[in-house]
């Protein structure tokens, strides 16, 4: 076998090599995706208008028509399940507060200061 021959096969070798190692055989080697941790994520309105995100304490909501951040603001777990949410409205610049019960890990049931009622819904 010629030099060039010797390095021709070792690079297809390779190439073979580096193929099988990005697949998988399935489900069971991929790492699991882990559960929603309290309010983090992503949560969308009942009208589907709103995708309010929390993380790490603070919170933004976008339309999502048009990407317009209409309220942003921080949040607190208060307990297990309840969470109080402080923050401004963009649009009317006006203070928002919200008391958030989370029935399940993929929805919260809250209410405005002013009593009013709305639910969020996790969006994966």
């Amino acid at each position: 076998m010629t030099i060039a021959r010797k390095l021709l096969s070792a690079g297809a070798a390779a190439s073979l090599l580096a193929a099988a190692a990005c697949t998988t055989t399935g489900p069971a080697d991929q790492p699991s995706m882990a559960a929603p941790k309290g309010v983090e994520g992503n949560w969308i309105d009942a009208k589907g208008t709103g995708l309010s995100t929390f993380a790490a304490g603070s919170f933004t909501t976008v339309a999502t028509d048009t990407g317009q951040k209409l309220s942003e603001g921080s949040y607190t777990m208060t307990g297990a399940t309840s969470v109080e949410i402080h923050g401004t409205s963009l649009i009317r610049q006006t203070p928002v507060s919200f008391n958030c019960l989370m029935i399940s890990t993929s929805q919260l049931n809250c209410t405005s200061a002013s009593g009013q009622n709305f639910v969020l819904t996790r969006r994966a």
